[in-house]
Parts: C-alpha cells; sequence; structure tokens
C-alpha cells in the first residue's frame, strides 16, 4: 500500500493557513494538509498518528509507558497496549513533511525541533522552517537544532505558489526518505 503524501503546517495564523492550501491547490497538488497552531498541538497530532494502529491491536502483555512534553506544557504519561505493527513502527500516517513557521506566538521553532529529534518515532521526518524571518541568527540556530531546511515566505500569492510547488517537488518527489512517499508534481 502506498502512502499518500501529508504535509503538517505549524501556522498560528489561520489567514496563512489558508493561503497555503490555496497555494496548495493552485498548484495542482494532491497533498493532505494537516495545519496546527502551536507546537504542543502538533505534538499531539502526532502522538495520534503514531499510536492510531496501535488502537487497532491492543495486546496486553506489550504495555509501554509514553511521555510527550512541549514547551511550556507539564508532562502527559500514560500506558498504552501497543499491538505489534504499532511497536515495530509503521509510519504510513506520519506526515510526509512539516512545514514549521519559525516565530509562533509565545514560541520559537527550536524547542519543537530539539523535542522532535529527540524522539525516534518521529526525528527523520523532514522539518522546513517556513518562516517570514530572514535574520541569520534564526537560520543558525535551525540548522543547529535539526532543520533539514530554510525557506522565507514570499510576499505575494503567486510567488506563494511558484514556492509551493518547488518545496512539494523536492520534498515529497525528489528527496529521499526512509519510508515510501509517492506524489505526481
Amino acid at each position: 500500500m502506498t502512502a499518500h503524501p501529508s504535509i503538517l503546517l505549524i501556522e498560528d495564523s489561520p489567514g496563512e493557513c489558508e493561503l497555503f492550501r490555496a497555494a496548495l491547490e493552485k498548484a495542482g497538488l494532491d497533498v493532505t494538509l494537516h495545519t496546527e497552531q502551536d507546537t504542543e498541538a502538533a505534538f499531539r497530532f502526532l502522538e495520534s498518528v503514531w499510536m492510531a494502529p496501535a488502537m487497532v491491536q491492543l495486546r496486553p502483555s506489550s504495555e509501554v509507558l509514553l511521555r510527550a512534553r512541549a514547551p511550556g506544557a507539564q508532562d502527559h504519561a500514560g500506558v498504552v497496549h501497543l499491538g505489534r505493527s504499532a511497536s515495530t513502527g509503521n509510519r504510513s500516517g506520519l506526515p510526509s513533511l512539516i512545514l514549521l513557521d519559525w516565530h509562533l506566538r509565545n514560541q520559537q521553532g527550536d524547542g519543537f525541533l530539539r523535542l522532535l529529534r529527540a524522539d525516534h518515532r518521529l526525528a527523520s521526518i523532514p522539518v522546513v522552517i517556513f518562516s517570514t524571518s530572514d535574520a541569520s541568527s534564526d537560520l543558525a540556530v535551525a540548522y543547529a537544532n535539526g532543520a533539514n531546511g530554510y525557506v522565507v515566505k514570499p510576499g505575494l500569492f503567486a510567488e506563494l505558489v511558484h514556492c509551493v510547488g518547488d518545496l512539494c517537488r523536492y520534498w515529497l518527489d525528489r528527496n529521499r526518505t526512509p519510508y515510501k512517499i509517492e506524489i505526481q508534481c
């Protein structure tokens, strides 16, 4: 079964999320877009996608304790019974690419990157910073914390459509990852 490509866009502006969605459509790309407004919600989304196969096959003999910690959040721990297919890392529902706005309300992307890269289940998902900031200090911190790319958001919609097309063609079609992604760009 081929995984359908998807993007997780972490952006706190609903208007910019809609512009990105419209740019995907205008570029003619068949990509599922998930949006979250902060990094804590993004981690909850990633955890729910990762655990979705486990909820189908419950096996009490394979208990694990899960801990999710997002910047500024309290520890959330719970015991979940994992089935064999989930514990071996069924990645079919995880996003093919994460686009992260570097400056979210009261948050910066470096904390999210550190947590994501520290989680062996999620660390191989490509993360591209998609920000209005062109500051060299932001670029340096982003790459130092594990960003795979850094793209400055274009100012015009036509440029955004072109940029989104380029991003998808590279990250979803040409770039190789440990799991299979297919897209027609």
